[in-house]
């Protein structure tokens, strides 16, 4: 009796995620579209403060901003690898980047979910687990966005009023408190990779873990509202208030882009939250015109990142680091569903 109502039960289930995934493939290319055609009607409506704005732009203040978006990422990776070393012997920064920042080229694509297949293919050939990677990037994301949304305040008096849309999200908020906690996340974890098929394991989460990601966390997003605060303080006056503006506001935006992920690196969100926090604070063409830079430092500096990490991880990308070499996790049993080998139990912090 059970055996052919599950059966149906799975053929429904099938034929429910392909309807779903073909309604995803079809609203993609119309909300890119309707993203891209928005921002360019504002930006054409706004031309003439936009271009004198980017006359104005002082090279240095463009190089320095893009340099602190590249040590925003760094300290975001760090955050990543934090939970990845949690779960079973700890990878390196070399190896971790290698991997963090070659994938996140993957969100350019529409369905961020690229980034994250990116990542699983560089992490098999660097011989680190699937279930890992995949189960350390959901909890990294889950403090992120809490440490985001914290940080997102700042921008949330100006939201309110000018974007309330954008400000549905710090409903999420006493939610994300909870998920915080250090026993919750294990249980997460542990849920996911039942998901996945994978051996259980006991996750070694501590509240010092979760202080540490969420801070290096945190100081990702205070760099990246830096960046965006050194293009407003060369266009126009900006002080201390500014900046905390500018930490709220990217720091929602990136989130927001996150939820977007039927968009290429939530492309036009961001800039919707940028310019509405921005333009209490100078005209509006202005803001248009430092959310269009921002977003391209956003783009040079992933390009740039990945480029570095790249040259590094030649030999991974050719086949995997031999044996021996710092940060290479041994070989145990082979791993058929993720291609690689699974760490010892031991390592994984099994009890």
């Amino acid at each position: 009796m059970t055996g052919p109502a599950t059966g149906a039960d799975a053929t429904r289930s099938r034929t429910w995620t392909r309807r779903l995934g073909r309604v995803v493939a079809w609203l993609r290319p119309v909300l890119l579209v309707a993203a891209v055609g928005a921002m360019t009607y504002v930006v054409l409506r706004n031309w003439s403060e936009v271009a004198a704005t980017l006359r104005e732009l002082p090279w240095y203040a463009v190089v320095l901003s893009g340099m602190t978006v590249m040590l925003g990422m760094v300290a975001g990776t760090l955050a990543w690898q934090a939970v990845v070393d949690s779960m079973g012997k700890p990878i390196g920064f070399r190896k971790g980047a290698q991997i963090q920042l070659v994938s996140q080229l993957g969100k350019y694509v529409p369905g961020s979910v690229w980034s994250y297949v990116l990542q699983l293919e560089l992490g098999r050939r660097a011989k680190v687990s699937r279930a890992r990677l995949f189960t350390a990037s959901l909890l990294h994301i889950a403090v992120s966005v809490v440490v985001s949304l914290l940080l997102g305040i700042l921008a949330l008096p100006v939201l309110v009023s000018d974007a309330p849309s954008a400000a549905w999200v710090f409903v999420l908020l006493p939610i994300g408190f909870a998920t915080l906690h250090p026993r919750f996340l294990a249980r997460a974890g542990e849920f996911t990779l039942r998901l996945l098929k994978r051996p259980p394991v006991k996750l070694r989460l501590t509240w010092g873990l979760v202080g540490r990601t969420a801070g290096l966390a945190a100081l990702a997003y205070v760099l990246f509202g830096l960046h965006l605060w050194i293009l407003a303080r060369a266009v126009a006056p900006a002080d201390l208030d500014t900046l905390l503006l500018c930490v709220g506001a990217i720091s929602i935006g990136l989130t927001c882009g996150i939820f977007a992920f039927v968009l290429p690196s939530g492309a036009g969100v961001r800039e919707i939250v940028i310019v509405a926090s921005l333009a209490g604070t100078m005209p509006r063409g202005q803001a248009v015109a430092l959310a269009l830079v921002s977003r391209l430092l956003f783009t040079v500096a992933d390009l740039l990142c990945a480029a570095v990490a790249a040259l590094l991880a030649r030999r991974l990308v050719r086949g995997g680091e031999a044996p021996g070499v710092p940060g290479t996790e041994p070989a145990g049993k082979p791993d058929p569903a993720a291609g690689t080998a699974e760490p010892p139990a031991r390592e994984q912090g099994a009890r």
